[in-house]
C-alpha cells in the first residue's frame, strides 16, 4: 500500500477545496510565453497565500505545462531542530487538493549517501513551506516528480552538493524561504533591501534573521554562481502591505535564476 503524505495546512493557508484554488490560481498566475528563458531555480516566499501567494506567482508565472520532469523544493525547518538535510522515509508521493506528486523516491535514496543527508519524515510531517508550492507546481507544469528536502543548519556546500546531484535539464529547484521576520515594517523594508542585495550578488553568508531558509538559500546560490547562472529580483513586498499591521510583519521576494 502506498503512504501518502497529507496536507498540513490546507484551508489555512490556502484553499484546501480544488475548485476554489483553481480560481486563485487562474486569477493570479499567467502562462509563460512558448520561446521564453526557462528559469533553472526560484527562490520563493511560503507565507499564506493572502500575504505571499502574489508574490510566489511572479516565480511560478515563468513556468508552463511541461516544462520540468522534476522538482526540487528545498525550505527551512519550522517544526524541529535540525541539523542538515532531511528528506522523507518510505513516503510515495504528497497529497495537495489537486491530486498526489510522486516522490522521485530512487533520487532521495541516492541523497543519503551524501554529507549531512538524513532520512527524518518528523522534519516533514508538519512543515508548511513544501506544501506551499506544491499547488502552484501542479497547476503550472501538470505532472512531475518531486524530491521534497527541509534543509537545517547545514554549510552551504551540503546544499551544493545535493542540487550538483539533482540538477538535470528537466529538473527545477524551488527554495521556499521569507526574508525577515516581526519587524516593524519600515524597519523590515531596509533590512530586506540589504538581503535582496545579497542574494543578488550571490552571497552565501545570510543568517536567520535575513531569511528563515539562508541554509537553503546560501547553498543554492553556491551551487548556482559555480554553474555561472543569472540571478533576477521579480517583486517584493511585506506583510504590511496586505493586513492593517504595520508593527510585525514579515518580508517576502521572488528570484528567478538562469
Amino acid at each position: 500500500m502506498q503512504v501518502i503524505h497529507q496536507p498540513a495546512v490546507a484551508d489555512m493557508f490556502y484553499p484546501a477545496d480544488p475548485g476554489r484554488l483553481r480560481d486563485w490560481m487562474q486569477h493570479h498566475v499567467t502562462t509563460a510565453s512558448e520561446n521564453r528563458q526557462k528559469p533553472r531555480m526560484l527562490i520563493l516566499p511560503h507565507a499564506g497565500y493572502r500575504f505571499s501567494g502574489a508574490i510566489a506567482a511572479q516565480g511560478y508565472s515563468l513556468l508552463r505545462k511541461g516544462d520540468f520532469k522534476r522538482v526540487v523544493v528545498l525550505c527551512p525547518a519550522h517544526r524541529v531542530y535540525l541539523q542538515g538535510i532531511a528528506v522523507p522515509e518510505h513516503w510515495d508521493g504528497e497529497a495537495t487538493p489537486f491530486g498526489t506528486i510522486p516522490l522521485d523516491k530512487q533520487a532521495i535514496a541516492s541523497l543519503l549517501s551524501l554529507p549531512g543527508v538524513i532520512a527524518a519524515n518528523e522534519a516533514h510531517r508538519q512543515e508548511h513551506a513544501i506544501e506551499v508550492q506544491l499547488p502552484f507546481l501542479q497547476y503550472q507544469l501538470g505532472d512531475f516528480s518531486l524530491v521534497p528536502l527541509v534543509v537545517g543548519d547545514c554549510p552551504a556546500e551540503y546544499v551544493s552538493g545535493a542540487l550538483e546531484q539533482l540538477m538535470t535539464e528537466d529538473t527545477l529547484a524551488v527554495i521556499s524561504s521569507d526574508l525577515s521576520h516581526y519587524l516593524s515594517k519600515d524597519i523590515a523594508e531596509l533590512q530586506d533591501d540589504y538581503t535582496i542585495r545579497q542574494i543578488l550578488q550571490f552571497s552565501e553568508t545570510l543568517t536567520g534573521d535575513q531569511a528563515c531558509g539562508c541554509y537553503a538559500i546560501n547553498g543554492a546560490l553556491h551551487w548556482a554562481h559555480q554553474h555561472q547562472l543569472d540571478i533576477k529580483l521579480l517583486a517584493k513586498c511585506n506583510s504590511g502591505d496586505t493586513s492593517h499591521d504595520t508593527e510585525r510583519v514579515v518580508g517576502y521576494a521572488a528570484f528567478a535564476l538562469y
